[in-house]
């Protein structure tokens, strides 16, 4: 798991049991993506909640949710 600590002491990462994060502090989570099906079945990875790119299209969900880790 890959965290990223700011000046301010505020943790960011992408979410993953590996760690207890309750263990760091206060814990609050929000979606930074999603990943949705368009009208023709393919996958697209929106990364728009964080300012990002919309990533695909994708032939298959586990490849946009890897993109989207990425």
């Amino acid at each position: 798991m890959h965290l990223v600590v700011d000046r301010q002491g505020m943790i960011r990462g992408l979410y993953d049991e590996a760690v207890d994060l309750a263990a760091l502090g206060e814990v609050h989570l929000s979606r930074a993506s999603q990943v949705e099906p368009d009208a023709n079945g393919d996958w697209w990875a929106d990364l728009q909640p964080v300012r990002g790119p919309k990533l695909g299209p994708f032939a298959r969900r586990s490849l946009a949710l890897a993109a989207e880790q990425a």
